[in-house]
């Protein structure tokens, strides 16, 4: 059952004089190219350039012991949301699994719900039908399903507009992100990397849903990088692009990562480096041409994602100015690139427990020290949820540091050799906790210049949480602590200022907006968006 609460909700939340909000809806290219963000949050990371940076200062250093809980929405269907909320003039956009909700941005009130049963026979990621949030274009939403459909939604009331199903031929594919509107065009991925899919990125036309261009992650018969994949392996070799990525308006260029080969903990079906697994590529929006990549971890027999935020930053380094990207990548290394045609500049580790590699060459390959999965079991740091993930980093411009949660652990990987079969996962066995090793969360907090933390911030937990960060005019920095705690701390210093316990685990990047002159810090925890305002 299908079930759309729009105008008439609207209109009886108007009545009961508690919604200030218009459902006049009208975001334009130009709105969503705008940098840094203000009063709006338009899309999963803010703006384009992945930065997570908010130019609204109202709360500052100096106040921030001041902020309190202003509104809690709760979504029913979900104990574990990742989504970003994104906000549009008083109006907030939210996911809960296949739900979607158009909240009033000062008090929580729902103006619309619209409500999709969950999908049966999921495996893996897609089971937990996480959805990360929405795109918005014109007087649109747009949404992935767990399922890997596209909906098109009015914004206004909720209504389902059109629903394109982009991954069919593997049940074993999903969709558990946010997508990217670039220009006239809506940018979607898949999860299931870890299932054995064929990986891509498509390009869908945001008015008619119509596909535009498909980047095929694991190149077919006699195409480049396709010695990796003898056979038909090149079907389900991975390479998901379950993140959205990035984009440079005046290069014209996307940058999106993808995720691990398949089978995950079995290199031997998958001889050399596995293109275009664990790589950011540089794409063409308009055509999905490729413009270059850069591979972080050829031929991974650890899980180690590159679907990272892929971090954009124009600023001086090495003696002259540069367009960077800045990725800290699962695999304990954090990277800087030429953006503009992806050349290696700079690695360095940024966890101490590093056992897989012994640094980074002239080329940006890694110096293997031998250490891979075997059936006994070997010892590899950093471990399988890696030495950070998916939870957002951020870039603060007035500081000049890359912020981000970092994680000390390793386990045990095995190695079981296995067939592919749709319904089932494709690990080849899979990752243990290791005796003797306990896991942390570090805030870390990095001046490009230096392979040294300007500070670090140990947190208090089991090294579970799944919060993300995000900096401010303000001088402030915002992210989901180790111990259920949404947290503000100087980003010049990383002392602590502000907390508040959510009682629940962390596994979202926080944002901010304005609603009448008034800021707005959110999160969402658990099953819960929480919001905070000055009083």
């Amino acid at each position: 059952m299908i079930v759309v609460c729009g105008f008439l909700a609207a209109a009886r939340a108007q009545e009961a004089g508690s919604v200030s909000v218009s459902t006049s809806v009208r975001v334009t290219a130009e709105a969503l190219a705008a940098q840094p963000v203000g009063a709006n949050w338009l899309s999963y990371h803010g703006d384009y350039t992945g930065r997570r940076f908010s130019s609204l200062d109202q709360i500052q250093v100096k106040n921030v012991g001041q902020l309190r809980a202003q509104w809690v929405f709760h979504a029913p269907n979900s104990n574990s949301l990742e989504v970003t909320p994104v906000v549009f003039d008083g109006l907030m956009f939210v996911t809960s699994a296949n739900d979607a909700y158009a909240l009033d941005a000062q008090t929580g009130r729902v103006i619309w719900h619209y409500s999709r049963p969950v999908t049966e026979g999921l495996i893996d990621d897609a089971s937990q039908h996480h959805n990360r949030g929405v795109g918005i274009l014109g007087w649109r939403i747009y949404m992935e399903t767990d399922n890997a459909h596209l909906l098109c939604l009015d914004a206004r009331s909720g209504h389902l507009l059109w629903d394109v199903p982009y991954a069919e031929g593997n049940k074993n594919y999903g969709a558990t992100s946010a997508p990217l509107v670039v220009k006239d065009k809506v940018l979607v991925g898949t999860s299931g990397g870890d299932d054995g899919v064929r990986g891509f990125v498509a390009a869908y036309d945001a008015e008619t849903g119509k596909l535009v261009w498909r980047f095929w992650t694991i190149p077919g018969p006699g195409e480049f990088g396709s010695l990796s994949w003898p056979g038909e392996l090149y079907k389900r070799g991975g390479g998901t692009t379950w993140m959205p990525g990035t984009y440079d308006a005046e290069l014209n260029t996307i940058y999106w990562g993808t995720s691990n080969p398949a089978p995950d903990f079995d290199g031997g079906p998958r001889p050399g480096d596995d293109l275009y697994t664990d790589c950011v590529l540089a794409l063409d929006p308009d055509t999905g041409k490729l413009k270059w990549y850069f591979q972080f971890t050829p031929h991974d027999l650890f899980d180690y994602d590159a679907t990272e935020t892929p971090v954009l930053v124009d600023a001086r380094y090495q003696g002259q100015p540069r367009r960077l990207l800045l990725e800290a990548n699962r695999n304990g290394y954090f990277y800087i690139l030429d953006r503009t045609n992806g050349k290696f500049l700079s690695a360095f580790p940024f966890v101490k427990k590093l056992n897989w590699a012994k640094g980074i060459d002239a080329q940006g390959r890694p110096i293997r020290t031998g250490v891979q999965p075997t059936a006994e079991g070997m010892r590899t740091c950093p471990g399988f949820s890696g030495a950070t993930n998916w939870y957002s980093p951020s870039y603060n411009p007035s500081t000049g540091l890359f912020y981000l949660l970092a994680e000390e652990n390793c386990n045990l990987f095995f190695l079981k050799p296995e067939e592919f079969a749709e319904g089932k996962t494709y690990y080849s066995t899979g990752a243990r906790h290791s005796p003797g090793d306990h896991s942390e969360k570090i805030l870390l907090a990095y001046n490009l210049e230096s392979d040294k933390p300007a500070w670090r911030f140990p947190q208090v937990g089991s090294g579970h949480s799944a919060g993300g960060t995000m900096s401010t005019a303000g001088g402030l920095l915002f992210f989901g602590d180790d111990a259920q705690s949404f947290e503000a701390v100087d980003a010049e210093t990383g002392q602590p200022l502000w907390h508040f316990n959510t009682g629940q685990g962390m596994h979202a990047s926080p944002m901010s907006y304005a609603v009448n002159g008034k800021q707005y810090v959110a999160i969402a925890a658990g099953s819960d968006i929480f919001s905070f305002g000055l009083p």
